[in-house]
């Protein structure tokens, strides 16, 4: 015998509602014996999560493009402040800058840590900032500038992944948004599906299983049979 499941997606949700709401039965007042204040709120319901669906997969599509976009300027930036790092941690090992500058200047207490976090892009993001202006103000001060990479490059490779990654967040933000209020509907609407099947399975009771099975399918109910379960001929 089959067992009745509920939708797990939009699409089985908009599947079970249209066809619902295709039967004409829901409509005749000779036949009909749902609500038709519920058959109507059923039916904004499925304009607005047609609408919601829409809003999160443009939201998502955009999400996805943008981070194929960001990858090579985040790895070129990633590589680029990381060689850096490890020229002035050289350099202040051979004595040519002080181990002093790290804090002074850069904001670093543990290079070794600060090299580590600069494997994540939202720490990289969060901390070149510091380390292009600490080269800068050491420079001011008459610093010797530490080159290959030059702070130059690695402020312009910075510059480009700053846009794209800003842009990234951005986009987050919207396509979480599009999700929360996808999620605020099925809230409402699930509970709105369960009690029509309700009604739908008390009205045709007392029908043969089969034949009750068949019935309840053009009011949207869905019915699976489980993994080796013979289907009925």
């Amino acid at each position: 015998m089959p067992y009745r499941r509920f939708p797990k997606t939009d699409t089985a949700r908009l599947n079970s509602i249209r066809t619902l709401l295709d039967n004409n039965d829901v409509y005749a007042a000779n036949k009909r014996f749902i609500d038709i204040d519920l058959i109507n709120k059923v039916k904004a319901y499925q304009e607005k999560l047609k609408s919601l669906c829409n809003n999160f997969r443009l939201c998502y599509d955009a999400q996805m493009d943008n981070y194929r976009c960001i990858a090579k300027p985040q790895k070129r930036m990633m590589m680029y402040v990381q060689h850096f790092m490890r020229v002035l941690d050289m350099s202040i090992e051979r004595g040519e800058i002080k181990s002093t500058a790290l804090q002074t200047f850069y904001t670093v207490d543990d290079i070794n840590e600060t090299l580590r976090l600069l494997h994540n892009a939202d720490d990289a993001y969060r901390l070149t900032p510091n380390i292009i202006e600490g080269e800068k103000k050491r420079i001011a001060q008459g610093g010797r500038p530490i080159y290959n990479p030059t702070i130059g490059m690695v402020a312009t490779h910075y510059d480009i992944f700053k846009d794209i990654y800003e842009q990234q967040h951005i986009m987050n933000e919207k396509a979480d948004r599009a999700l929360a209020e996808l999620k605020a509907l099925r809230a409402k609407l699930d509970p709105i599906i369960v009690d029509i099947w309700n009604q739908v399975e008390a009205h045709f009771a007392e029908l043969p299983p089969e034949t009750r099975f068949d019935e309840c399918r053009k009011y949207g109910l869905i019915y699976y049979y489980r993994t080796g379960e013979k289907k009925p001929e």
